[in-house]
């Protein structure tokens, strides 16, 4: 069986790490240094490299041969590491052992000295699962912990960590990777498997994958396996479902021109060919923010079309700040959570920024009564 994209390119080092150099530049000099801490806490979007520089970690603390900080790749421990059967370096997943039994075990087995490294590494995923009873039992671990013990914990939500778990561990805070970085990313993957694809193919992947390098590689795998090579940007816009996509940006025309009569009739015609709303929802918001950072000159990297970009910046020019904001926010608060197939947030949404709704919505209302 072939390995999934987003794992057979992984990084396999701290400087391979895309988008992260704030945090992987302070690791390796804590590696180089011998300055390790005994507990870190990882946060950040999902996809963005929390696990696998945690795993990067593990390998240059235990490397037997290290490198300015970073894992030979080499070294027993470092093949283990990559195979994933390195004894010494635990991954628990707290969605699935989340209880105090689960720590309570951790916290017994983590005074073992370790079996070849130099550290036992403990990597515990989307740690904001555990329960109360749990953290409160890793606080124990965490203000005392084994001089061969490092903690790495990985959270997608870290407001939901408890303070008294934060302020015990290093923090480094994981940012969504850019469109530019992802492309770049994407190309190497297309190069190192012979597949051809074009530029704009890989803007809409990186584009659609929010920051998450991760969901690029699952789309890029998925395009490949349903099409083939080469893959172009119409194969992977039908992919994602998104025929729909120039109507988001049609439809976008129309709320800017306030042009509601056209707007109603393209969503009920979205509507009628069965397109997802909520794809439609999300195009347009994204439209709406390209246009509104065109318009602030701050659009030098949104990995639009050239086609697309001249139409937003045509849009953004000829449609006043005030009115590209109110869309925006507008738009925002419509609610397709509720029932993704009806129209009516959308209508309403398109209405209210066409029109201007609070003074015609004040204008029928009954009069006050007068005092007696």
């Amino acid at each position: 069986m072939s390995e999934v994209y987003y794992r057979k390119w992984r990084p396999r080092r701290l400087d391979q790490v895309v988008g992260q150099e704030p945090v992987t530049q302070t690791l390796r000099q804590a590696v180089s240094l011998g300055r390790v801490a005994h507990a870190y806490l990882f946060c950040g979007p999902r996809g963005t490299g929390k696990t696998s520089t945690a795993r990067i970690l593990a390998k240059a603390v235990n490397c037997s041969s290290p490198e300015k900080g970073e894992p030979d790749n080499l070294c027993e421990m470092c093949r283990a590491v990559d195979e994933g059967h390195a004894l010494d370096v635990i991954e628990i997943d707290a969605a699935s052992n989340r209880g105090i039994d689960d720590i309570r075990n951790l916290n017994d087995k983590i005074h073992f000295t370790p079996n070849k490294g130099r550290y036992k590494v403990y990597i515990i995923d989307e740690v904001h699962m555990l329960t109360t009873e749990a953290f409160n039992a890793l606080l124990k671990t965490l203000e005392e912990p084994p001089e061969h013990a490092i903690l790495i914990l990985a959270t997608t939500e870290a407001h939901k960590v408890p303070l008294t778990v934060i302020s015990r561990c290093q923090r480094f805070d994981f940012r969504r990777i850019s469109i530019e970085q992802i492309v770049g990313k994407l190309m190497e993957l297309c190069q190192g498997e012979g597949i051809e694809v074009d530029g704009e193919a890989l803007a809409l992947i990186a584009r659609t994958a929010g920051g998450s390098l991760r969901d690029a590689e699952n789309l890029m795998e998925q395009s490949v396996v349903s099409y083939g090579s080469p893959v172009s940007e119409e194969q992977v816009r039908g992919l994602l479902g998104l025929g729909g996509d120039e109507m988001a940006l049609d439809l976008v025309g129309h709320v800017l021109n306030k042009a509601t009569g056209e707007g109603l009739t393209l969503i009920n015609q979205v509507v009628g060919q069965g397109h997802d709303l909520r794809q439609l929802h999300r195009g347009v918001l994204e439209y709406l923010r390209g246009a509104l950072l065109l318009k602030t000159k701050a659009g030098s990297a949104l990995g639009y079309s050239e086609e697309t970009r001249a139409i937003l910046m045509a849009l953004a020019e000829s449609t006043a700040m005030e009115h590209l904001v109110r869309a925006l926010k507008t738009f925002a608060r419509a609610d397709m959570r509720r029932d993704s197939s009806s129209p009516l947030p959308l209508e309403l949404a398109l209405v209210e920024v066409s029109t201007d709704l609070p003074v015609v919505v004040a204008d029928v209302r009954p009069p006050a009564a007068a005092n007696p």
